[in-house]
């Protein structure tokens, strides 16, 4: 075999990116494409539609799983017959909320500054409650086994408070406030400020009636568990509830665990948030460090038209008792917006892995962390890319080196490698020991140019999540027709010019005498990048940036050992 490390390489190189593509896939909640799990058993009837818990007294309360027996019901969500007594509308720089005074949940959430990809004359909405989306943040009290009913997000609140975020202000406050409900009259004091996606959100309980109380707050996300309109089809992101604890870390959730009762989470911590995530954007509840909670993740009938629907992720303080006329504030902090990883970074501990990364973010991480210093100096992120992968070729320079050195000295011996493979072509055996013999007196180690290279595969890959994870690429240009680096070429461009660069680096490598070697070794870089016409022009950018480093380095290595480049097309062959 003439070339034992080109054709280990691709055959590794193909089965990584095949692997890598499944296990994406199967990571994101959809089915493998190659490597298919075994049919699992069929579920009990009913199993195909969220679980539904029990009901307790009336319908449409249902218990909540994974809580003590002494804690009270949680209702599920909104009801199908009853209307919203009012809607208020909150404005700030960044946020438009839609509140309503049943529950004073909030129900819809607009960002000014981002636009909907699907229709870029609106901005974008992440919560919402329409006849195509269920997307709601409640919170409410419940109590002991031996307590009545308290005010939960199905109470009629009235509201008080401005409704917009005036000039010269950095502070906007509202306020909801319901009637004795069981003994606990509840306000609910939610707190925005200037240019920030967290809600400070504060419940006070009072106890009217004149016996000690156990009120308990719930916090709880609920939303329909169908894709977000516009994800591509050639890749996948998560989209679902997620749990994190100090002691268990990040937690995704999948839609399809819970409905088969398989969800797998902390229940219990003093720390920690719930979260329901979709690629760019996120919510989450989060509570105080120290503050003893409990997590619960369930499915829920909600009785909404919307297909697949509903979800919910609670967390729960635990009961402290209420003394007759005394009242106790339990303080928590809603967040809905972008995943900025270093806003994310000051609102909670751990909040920041919403924007995942996968099994690489131990690189992912200060890979992003180099790339905003860059665009904080260069102030674009297209050049922002192209500076950072410069950054990584110089950082991998020697190893490299290493490898297309190996690459030249196996390019300059292939004429001998050749003669003697026509010459002893009847006798493989013999052809076999007369390689290695000239491997050994040429100073050739067949692997050599692999292993550098397969060491900076997982930087890459780490790094390539990283662009399509950051909302800051999202309808963000980089020069002339591309006006955002998230979204594909619209003149398929880019594309083209890395099928082109991808080809003239593999025709600077020596053309393998077999026939079967000589087919694979153009086959994989067409089909990896027939791939790339459909992925946002910032990845595409970052891997054209890094195969035109490549090819010069090649060059300039090929000519420093007196093998003069030369790219071997196939159409270029007599």
């Amino acid at each position: 075999m003439n070339d034992i490390r080109r054709t280990i390489l691709w055959v590794i190189f193909g089965f990584s990116m095949v692997m890598l593509w499944d296990q994406w896939q199967v990571h994101n909640g959809k089915k493998a494409t190659f490597f298919p799990s075994p049919a699992q058993q069929t579920a009990p009837a009913g199993a195909s539609a969220p679980a539904t818990i029990s009901s307790a007294s009336t319908a449409g309360v249902p218990s909540v799983p994974g809580t003590a027996a002494t804690v009270a019901s949680v209702p599920a969500g909104i009801e199908s017959a009853p209307t919203p007594k009012e809607r208020i509308e909150v404005s700030t720089d960044v946020l438009k909320l839609t509140f309503d005074t049943e529950g004073g949940s909030l129900v819809r959430t607009e960002f000014l500054k981002h636009i909907d990809m699907a229709d870029k004359t609106r901005n974008f909405v992440l919560l919402d409650e329409s006849k195509d989306r269920v997307y709601l943040a409640q919170t409410g009290v419940i109590g002991g086994s031996a307590s009545g009913a308290f005010p939960t997000h199905k109470t009629p609140m009235t509201f008080s408070g401005a409704r917009t975020l005036k000039d010269g202000e950095d502070e906007l406050m509202l306020q909801f406030t319901s009637a004795d409900v069981g003994g606990i009259k509840l306000v609910k004091t939610y707190t925005l400020h200037r240019g920030a996606y967290d809600v400070a959100v504060k419940h006070e309980l009072t106890n009217v009636s004149a016996a000690p109380l156990s009120p308990q707050v719930y916090l709880q996300l609920v939303r329909d568990g169908n894709k977000p309109l516009g994800e591509s089809s050639f890749y996948s992101t998560f989209t679902g509830p997620a749990v994190y604890t100090e002691a268990k870390k990040y937690q995704k959730v999948e839609f399809k665990n819970i409905k088969n009762n398989k969800a797998d989470y902390e229940k219990a911590a003093d720390n920690g948030y719930v979260a329901m995530v979709q690629h760019y954007f996120a919510s989450a509840w989060i509570l105080p460090q120290g503050v003893q909670r409990t997590f619960s993740v369930d499915g829920v009938d909600i009785g909404s038209p919307v297909a697949d629907c509903c979800y919910r992720a609670t967390m729960i303080t635990h009961a402290d008792a209420l003394a007759p006329g005394a009242t106790k504030a339990v303080n928590a902090t809603f967040f809905a917006g972008p995943q900025q990883e270093t806003m994310l970074e000051k609102l909670a501990p751990g909040l920041e892995l919403v924007k995942d990364y996968g099994w690489l973010t131990i690189l992912a991480k200060p890979l992003y962390w180099l790339l905003d210093k860059l665009h904080g100096f260069i102030q674009n992120w297209g050049w922002s890319i192209v500076a950072l992968v410069l950054l990584l070729k110089i950082a991998f320079y020697w190893l490299n080196a290493k490898a297309y050195s190996s690459m030249a000295k196996m390019k300059a011996i292939n004429p001998k490698i050749t003669e003697m493979r026509e010459r002893l072509k009847e006798k493989p055996q013999q052809m076999q020991q007369e390689m290695m013999r000239i491997y050994r007196e040429e100073k050739v180690n067949p692997m050599g140019g692999c292993f550098p290279i397969m060491i900076q595969i997982p930087v890459f890959i780490a790094l390539y999540w990283v662009l399509l994870s950051s909302v800051e690429m999202r309808n963000v240009p980089w020069i002339l027709w591309i006006k955002d680096l998230s979204s594909p070429d619209p003149f398929y461009i880019l594309p083209l010019v890395m099928t082109a660069t991808t080809l003239l680096q593999t025709s600077l490598n020596p053309a393998p005498p077999d026939p079967m070697q000589a087919k694979m070794m153009w086959f994989m870089p067409l089909i990896f990048s027939v791939m790339f016409f459909f992925f946002p022009a910032g990845l595409v950018l970052y891997w054209i940036t890094n195969n035109i480093l490549s090819i010069l380095q090649q060059w300039v290595i090929n000519t420093r050992m007196g093998v003069p480049p030369k790219f071997n097309m196939p159409w270029m062959k007599k």
